[in-house]
């Protein structure tokens, strides 16, 4: 089995990427944000809420149906879309 291809990092920090007026980082030192695979697949959610229109849809449907959107896009960036 493959493992899954979670695009890397979306908005990662690095380590004092912003200080204060005293030199202080804003944040802790570095963070690798989420991932794309993540990014992707809220950003699908939210468009499907935004058609959303009858009560009877699942959110674990939903959740599911918009991950395998986020691989889709996935795949596609990469090259390695079906056809």
């Amino acid at each position: 089995m493959s493992e899954l291809n979670d695009g890397g990092p979306a908005f990662p920090r690095p380590s004092g990427e912003a200080r204060d007026g005293n030199g202080n980082s804003f944040w802790p030192p570095g963070h690798p944000g989420m991932t794309l695979r993540d990014w992707f697949a809220g950003q699908a959610l939210a468009g499907m809420f935004d058609f959303k229109t009858a009560e009877t849809e699942e959110d674990d449907y939903l959740a599911n149906i918009a991950y395998k959107i986020a691989d889709a896009m996935i795949a596609e960036r990469d090259g390695k879309a079906s056809t």
